[in-house]
């Protein structure tokens, strides 16, 4: 048994397997070639590698890949504040909990439509482990790490969106729809900072805007979050350098004036971390 047979016995079963690893064709061919070396006790290995590519986190080369990759994240948080929301007294009555029922019902909206554009291509939701491993194991006991968690979510979908919209300029319709999301996710992360702020706490100085490389407050664990945040430079000009009829411009200005984009490569490790299956 070699590679090309297994090739073949998988295509029997999923006729576009070849389509979902057509992008990395030519590594396919490679491993093809190596075929007569491979040992049977070594296939397991090549076929798991294979999986990945076609299934697995791997990152989007096309406008359905990049939409799953979208659907996977809304996936996450619509599951996240639906458990939030039904969790009884951890987020207070009134304004808090209508405005994350709200942000919940948002995400709602954007998994279905996700779902409904990408029809039998659609992802499966995944199975979440919201405390990453014990991280945030108090994540529905205790409504500061709630929101915290929800900020490092909402300030990684605003920077995921962006990172791919180069992949989707060919189609202005779907561009469209997915900066029309992009937008919301903006309006939550900075909501959702606001109502952190609001609480007071270790979270008094939270702005709407991300300032520097991580200014979560919640320590080192969400720095993946922000990395390149303190970048800035954009398209090579040093923003610090500019002068202005205000004066000099600080590196705080500098950094909350451009939101960097993250790869999908990134958002996948991040997400990662709150995905069990």
């Amino acid at each position: 048994m070699n590679l090309l047979n297994v090739f073949d016995q998988i295509n029997a079963v999923d006729p576009e397997f070849s389509d979902r690893i057509s992008p990395r064709r030519e590594a396919i061919k490679n491993l093809a070639s190596m075929s007569k070396k491979v040992t049977l006790a070594a296939l397991p290995f090549f076929v798991s590698e294979l999986f990945k590519k076609a299934y697995g986190a791997t990152a989007p080369t096309d406008v359905n890949g990049v939409l799953n990759y979208a659907l996977t994240l809304e996936y996450l948080e619509a599951e996240y504040y639906t458990m939030g929301v039904a969790k009884s007294g951890l987020i207070p009555s009134g304004k808090p909990l209508g405005a994350i029922t709200t942000i919940r019902d948002h995400e709602v909206a954007h998994v279905n439509f996700l779902k409904q554009v990408l029809g039998s291509k659609a992802v499966s939701k995944p199975t979440f482990d919201f405390t990453a491993g014990g991280t945030f194991g108090n994540v529905f006991s205790d409504y500061g790490t709630f929101l915290a968690v929800a900020q490092a979510f909402e300030d990684t979908g605003v920077r995921a969106y962006k990172g791919q919209a180069g992949i989707l300029v060919g189609n202005r319709v779907v561009l469209t729809a997915a900066l029309q999301i992009h937008s919301v996710e903006a309006r939550h992360a900075s909501h959702i900072r606001q109502m952190r702020r609001a609480r007071g706490g270790g979270a008094a100085n939270q702005k709407p805007w991300i300032t520097g490389a991580n200014d979560s407050g919640i320590g080192t664990v969400v720095d993946a979050v922000y990395a390149g945040e303190d970048n800035v430079k954009q398209a090579g000009v040093d923003i610090t350098a500019l002068s202005s009829s205000i004066g000099k411009i600080s590196t705080n200005a500098a950094t909350q004036s451009f939101d960097e984009p993250l790869s999908a490569e990134a958002v996948l490790n991040i997400a990662g971390l709150f995905i069990k299956a």
